[in-house]
């Protein structure tokens, strides 16, 4: 089928069974044209959950799609890459986090939303980059364990004032690749101009941004900027939204390493396949999404305080 009538059919299947398509900030410039809500994980979930959506066609990673589905049990998530993981994710396993736990009986763990279900269910409140810092100070734990993301903990933990977190050792392979010489060849090449990084990069690089935030924090400082040019430290999909958005700036990816190829795995006949087929249905075990929802509804009592 031609891309055309790949889209025709898939905005008919769509009205057809009640699906809503959501589709992460990284995505193909594609998929991102055919969704519905595009945006960052937690947000997408939240979105879906409030509409009157019978299906919800998650075009992200496996974690997200467990995201959407613990916020919204009663509708059916399919995650058309079945196979699209998330490395950073992996890199914490319920059962390694529950052995933390037994020999840290005291501590309280703080899970960033980029992990899995069943890590969701063993720690005590979740967190998403953008509020991560204000989870963290609402805490009055003396211990407390950052999982899984070194890197965005190491940045909250720059911070803190009383309080420093033990961090988990994993990251995103992706904002990991890039390297200290780098940022510092561009700022010298393009002197001048403001270079904003997704704290998920290495705080060597970190260190030398000029703005440090979420892709939807990453979003708003520049559509509210009065600058006209940028250099972006963060998955190289976010491009596609900050063109539209602004059409008279110009944007640099900060390396060219910045490419998630899990973000990249979805197309159009992947969606087009699941809304016809309603395969890779994600399914949560009832008792874990119980805890998974309670950490998650935690964050967001904090977050509003």
């Amino acid at each position: 089928m031609e891309i055309n009538s790949i889209v025709s059919e898939i905005k008919r299947l769509k009205k057809e069974k009640n699906a809503v398509i959501l589709a992460h900030n990284y995505q193909i410039p594609e998929i991102q044209d055919i969704a519905d809500i595009v945006g960052d994980s937690l947000r997408l979930s939240q979105e879906a959950a409030k509409t009157d959506a019978d299906i919800i066609v998650f075009c992200g990673v496996h974690f997200m799609a467990e995201s959407a589905k613990i916020l919204s049990p009663n509708k059916k998530v399919l995650l058309p890459a079945i196979d699209a993981g998330c490395p950073m994710a992996d890199m914490i396993t319920a059962e390694s986090l529950r052995e933390y736990k037994d020999k840290n009986p005291k501590a309280t763990v703080v899970c960033y939303v980029n992990s899995s279900a069943e890590v969701k269910a063993e720690c005590d409140v979740c967190c998403t980059s953008s509020n991560a810092l204000k989870i963290v100070e609402s805490l009055e734990s003396e211990q407390i364990l950052f999982a899984p993301d070194k890197n965005l903990g190491s940045y909250i933990n720059d911070q803190l004032k009383d309080k420093q977190m033990e961090l988990w050792n994993g990251f995103c392979i992706t904002h990991e690749r890039v390297r200290e010489e780098e940022i510092k060849l561009i700022k010298n090449k393009k002197a001048g101009v403001q270079v904003v990084v997704h704290p998920e990069c290495n705080p060597l690089v970190v260190q030398h941004a000029d703005f440090v935030g979420s892709t939807s924090q990453i979003l708003e400082h520049i559509r509210m900027s009065d600058d006209k040019e940028f250099i972006i430290g963060t998955e190289m999909g976010i491009l596609h939204t900050l063109r539209k958005e602004n059409l008279y700036k110009k944007f640099t990816l900060l390396s060219p390493a910045l490419i998630c190829y899990n973000m990249k795995k979805t197309s159009l006949e992947d969606v087009y396949h699941v809304l016809k087929t309603e395969e890779n249905e994600i399914i949560v075990e009832e008792s874990i999404r119980q805890k998974a929802f309670t950490s998650l509804n935690r964050m967001l009592e904090l977050s509003k305080g």
